[in-house]
């Protein structure tokens, strides 16, 4: 008797070799992302000294990253598909290498603003395209799995910006130049390296990977085509049909944007502020600083994991990641008025929340969307919703500056957070709705898929 595909062994086996070979090698450009996209938030104070930028200068410098980022997300994402990911993620990394290592030569405002537009356009289209390769590659239910540990980069890296970036920093005066100089031109060319290493691991397609045997590819792109026939049932019983254009107008996606807002809000205000609110403990210097600010990433880490391992388990994602954003939403709240010792424990609560919201809200896009706008959907949710990373460095610096204090920025922060929750509420479970793990075929499960049935 002839196996379903997938309960098949070579399905078992093919997914086993891509969470070996390409979550990984993923993770590593995550972290190098990462690392040169906030690194600024370490180069603060020495900037303001030694270039004369102030915080609202650099709120807006942090911020202008992702409108660049928001233009370029979707022409990105279009030529990925014509050039392939290997080409395409290999050009965005070392790309943004080079960007970030150029910030070393920074002299004033205007320069800083520039370099960091470009590094925007640089990095466009990086994140979506991972997660839109994972949704032709792995089977639904172990999406969700890649997702958490890919997104486990970002945490990985902010744990160790700290310690990485205050000896970096110490290296002020060596050959003539300043510490942060040292830290932004060798944390760019860290990039740059990857990249190349990236171009000989990946593959563009399940075909060409020479490290899948025949029945491995057949039977893996087998079960995700199933899948793609599943979530279009779904969409058409829901009365969404039409062109391409006009699936991307539907409600949800909307929605959605809303959500991957707040929780970028949230995210990007701790990464690039953190360490300025950890400088308020008396007797910090930039080595404690950094790694202090580890702490609240490697909570985070632990966080993601077993909280999205457990909505794996259960296949109910929803109630998971509204938990994740009141967990935030009143972490933060509460950090806003005590003291920066009090704070910082606080702060490591509030980012577990808002890092596990992250993998968990990707579940939904991943699990109800179109197949047939999968890709644009995930580049206008990612592009729309990292406007959060401006709106909320910006919107601090302008705050601090005015009142001297980001107690404000805070509360704001966790008020995003609970209607980010409440709105999760819209994708209501029903029996048209496949949100959940249970309502695809499953890889080792003894559910029949469509063609056994």
């Amino acid at each position: 008797m002839t196996l379903p595909l997938a309960v098949s062994p070579a399905v078992d086996s093919a997914v086993s070799k891509i969470f070996r070979r390409v979550v990984p090698l993923f993770i590593v450009m995550l972290i190098c992302n990462q690392l040169n996209r906030s690194n600024i938030g370490y180069a603060q104070t020495h900037l303001e000294a030694d270039v004369g930028i102030g915080a609202a200068a650099y709120g807006f410098g942090a911020g202008v990253f992702f409108i660049a980022y928001a233009i370029f997300e979707l022409p990105s994402n279009v030529l990925m598909e014509k050039f392939g990911a290997k080409v395409w993620l290999t050009r965005i990394m070392i790309s943004w290498g080079l960007v970030s290592a150029a910030m070393a030569f920074v002299n004033g405002p205007e320069m800083f603003y520039a370099l960091r537009f470009l590094l925007g356009v640089a990095e466009a289209g990086f994140f979506p395209a991972i997660i839109f390769y994972f949704t032709r590659w792995l089977p639904n239910n172990h999406r969700s799995r890649a997702t958490a540990l890919f997104i486990a980069g970002s945490s990985i890296a902010a744990a160790i910006s700290g310690p990485l970036s205050g000896p970096l920093l110490s290296l002020d005066g060596l050959g003539g130049h300043h510490g942060w100089q040292w830290m932004f031109a060798l944390e760019g060319l860290l990039s740059v390296v990857v990249g190349c290493i990236a171009y000989r691991l990946l593959d563009s397609k399940i075909d060409d990977a020479k490290w899948l045997t025949g029945p491995e590819k057949h039977d893996l792109q087998a079960v995700i085509a199933e899948e793609d026939v599943l979530r279009s049932e779904a969409s058409a019983k829901r009365g969404e049909s039409g062109s391409r254009w006009k699936l991307l107008l539907q409600p949800r996606i909307l929605v959605c944007c809303g959500i991957f807002f707040a929780i970028t809000m949230a995210i990007y205000a701790n990464t690039f502020w953190l360490p300025s609110i950890i400088r308020r403990i008396p007797g910090t210097t930039d080595v404690t600083v950094g790694l202090l600010s580890s702490l609240p990433w490697i909570c985070a880490i632990f966080a993601m994991y077993y909280s999205n391992r457990s909505a794996d388990r259960t296949g109910r994602h929803k109630p998971y990641l509204v938990a994740a954003l009141l967990i935030g939403g009143i972490g933060t709240m509460a950090a806003a008025f005590v003291t920066p010792w009090l704070a910082l424990p606080l702060l490591c609560v509030a980012t577990m929340g808002f890092k596990s919201a992250s993998p968990l809200f990707w579940s939904i896009p991943q699990r109800t969307l179109h197949p047939m706008v999968l890709a644009p959907a995930i580049a206008i949710i990612n592009s729309l919703g990292n406007l959060g990373g401006f709106v909320a460095p910006f919107g601090f610096g302008v705050i601090k500056e005015q009142t001297g204090t980001v107690t404000i920025g805070l509360v704001v922060l966790s008020l995003f957070a609970l209607a980010a929750a409440a709105a999760v509420t819209y994708f209501r479970r029903d029996k048209e709705d496949i949100d959940d793990v249970a309502d695809l075929p499953e890889v080792g499960s003894d559910e029949p898929t469509v063609a056994a049935k």
